[in-house]
């Protein structure tokens, strides 16, 4: 009987060992996929509401593909993240518009500390002294490497894109709630009522043939799959890990510039990069180790 017990504790052990690496390995593929929206949003020449409209009409197939038979819970949590999802979304590209995309980029970053302070009020998760520490590091990184773009912008743009982080925080809120249920469906809801709320826009002009491809490559790759990989992540992994590791995002944006524009990252993007990636990896490494020792315990 006690070795029946060692067993199961062993399997147990490895088991939730490779969930949470495997959601890791989600949240960097999904950070992969969304870093290709500023490369595919230069493919396509329409109005920003159309294309956020366009590309979440787009994505909705690709979620319902994968979840088939959606389950339509009706649950806060549920309705709640859809509508969190459409105003990421939308607040997001009206921030583009009204301020600089580097400005929209770094305040809509500011997501992890709002993370933070709802997982503790809603999921009573525990917020570490080392996950205040890396949220230092990452918004320093993050300053560094945007410190040649970013301007005064427009004050209310600015505004915007810091609600939009708001947003999305409350998105990855929702998605931990359901992490026992299936919270893809959140996705699918977040990309159908964006997709109303841009009709308006959508049916001002149409796009040309280059822009429809754009289009098609957005809402298939950095939308649709992106958001069925972030949603599956939060199963194994608590809401601030999530958030933490997606700030990768906009450091791979400048990577994939470079491939197809050649314009190369400054001296000081670099150095922000690096702070970034090494400070979020630096974190995991540490959780990692702790949650051995105690297991070993």
């Amino acid at each position: 009987m006690g070795e029946e017990l060692g067993l199961w504790g062993v399997n147990k052990m490895f088991s939730f060992k490779n969930d949470r690496v495997k959601s890791i390995i989600y949240l960097i593929i999904a950070s992969v996929l969304w870093s290709t929206a500023g490369v595919l949003i230069k493919l396509v020449n329409w109005n920003p509401l159309a294309i956020a409209g366009s590309r979440s009409f787009i994505a909705s197939f690709v979620v319902l593909a994968y979840v088939k038979k959606p389950k339509i819970t009706m649950s806060r949590a549920q309705i709640g993240g859809a509508i969190c999802y459409a105003a990421t979304v939308i607040l997001f590209v009206t921030a583009n518009k009204l301020t600089t995309s580097a400005n929209a980029i770094l305040l809509q970053f500011t997501a992890p500390v709002f993370v933070a302070l709802l997982s503790a009020w809603l999921l009573k998760e525990n917020i570490y002294r080392y996950d205040w520490i890396t949220m230092g590091f990452v918004f320093a990184g993050m300053i560094l490497f945007f410190v040649d773009d970013v301007g005064v912008g427009n004050m209310l743009g600015n505004v915007i894109a810091v609600v939009s982080g708001f947003f999305l925080a409350c998105v990855t809120i929702a998605l931990r709630l359901q992490k026992d249920g299936s919270p893809v469906e959140t996705a699918l809801l977040g990309n159908i009522l964006t997709f109303i709320v841009a009709i308006p826009f959508i049916l001002k002009s149409m796009p040309d043939l280059r822009s429809i491809i754009g289009l098609i490559l957005l809402g298939v790759f950095q939308l649709g799959m992106a958001y069925i990989f972030y949603a599956l992540s939060m199963k194994h992994i608590s809401a601030i890990e999530a958030i933490l590791i997606t700030v990768v995002e906009p450091i791979l944006n400048p990577i994939w510039v470079f491939f197809f524009s050649g314009e190369k990252p400054t001296l000081f993007a670099i150095i922000g990069g690096l702070v970034v990636l090494s400070s979020v990896t630096v974190r995991s490494i540490y959780v990692n180790k702790k949650a051995d020792v105690g297991e070993s315990l």
